[in-house]
């Protein structure tokens, strides 16, 4: 018993044992913290790279009209918003944001309502061939837009529509990327709904306007961003189909306005009028495009 109570009594018992866990953890989650710093310095240097272009773009469309010596000139100092002023005061610059405006909103409307009855027949509906419909529609996203467009020129230009409204809008109207989006949201609607309105005596029309309309509006007011920003910025079908001065859109409109020797100051004040818009809808629904497009896009 002697023997035992003084091998009890030898066997040191370390003071520091209940700290070294912590201290192991401590290290452990060193290389972490390491790790998350570098991949935000890296992502603040990404932002700022992306982000200089549309500071020089404002700052240079504050400057006055001459000579712009750069680097010097992307310093924000001597701003006037004279450019601004001759931009909005444009007659022609106004006709450009108008037929910019109806073009996109227009276009926003008849591709919401296109897609949306396109996605519920793909999705709800049975019929005879309707996958191989749907995947021959959906290939097209793979075929790029350049190829098509000689053959879409030939096409409305036989038609009559060039330098028209119609020209411009109608062809953009069938959206493969749009029609996909609505037929997967739409696949997630119960069923049982839709059938409970059959069996109340609601008709098909009936039921895709009060039923799966209503449910559809968080990936309809993404889209109807999406295609508000498509066509807003859309350049080669505006420059191919709108010749004329009076049908110009503010991305062809402001292009044209390097060709006229415009100071650069100026147009790029006419820039940042076009961006606003974008900016500014952006800013009021940025939720949408992360939330849209998630639970759209991820539904099997």
């Amino acid at each position: 018993m002697s023997a035992i109570a003084e091998r009890e009594v030898e066997t040191p018992v370390p003071a520091s044992s209940p700290l070294r866990p912590r201290g192991r953890q401590r290290d452990l989650f060193a290389p972490r913290r390491a790790g998350r710093v570098l991949r935000g310095a890296i992502l603040a240097v990404c932002t700022l790279v992306t982000l200089f272009p549309f500071y020089a773009m404002v700052v240079l469309s504050l400057k006055p009209v001459g000579g712009l010596v750069f680097p010097g000139s992307l310093t924000p100092t001597h701003l006037t918003v004279d450019n601004f002023a001759k931009v909005i005061g444009s007659n022609q610059v106004l006709r450009w944001a108008l037929n910019t405006l109806l073009y996109a909103g227009v276009s926003v409307v008849l591709v919401l309502l296109l897609s949306s009855m396109a996605g519920y027949a793909f999705a709800k509906k049975r019929f005879p061939g309707r996958t191989a419909i749907f995947w021959s529609f959906l290939g097209m996203l793979m075929v790029p837009y350049h190829i098509t467009l000689i053959p879409l020129f030939v096409l409305v230009a036989k038609a009559g529509g060039m330098n028209t409204y119609w020209g411009l809008i109608v062809p953009t109207l069938a959206n493969a990327q749009a029609t996909f989006l609505m037929r997967q949201f739409i696949r997630g609607i119960p069923n049982e709904l839709i059938d409970a309105a059959r069996v109340d005596g609601a008709s098909e029309f009936r039921i895709f306007a009060q039923i799966v309309l209503p449910l559809c509006k968080p990936i309809l007011a993404t889209l109807g961003l999406f295609v508000f920003l498509w066509h807003w910025n859309d350049f080669l079908w505006p420059l191919v189909v709108a010749q004329s001065t009076q049908l110009q859109v503010l991305t062809t409109g402001i292009a044209g306005l390097m060709q006229d020797k415009v100071p650069m100051s100026v147009a790029l004040a006419g820039s940042v009028v076009a961006l606003a818009p974008i900016f500014i809808a952006y800013l009021v629904a940025q939720r949408y495009f992360t939330e849209g497009a998630t639970m759209s896009g991820l539904k099997g």
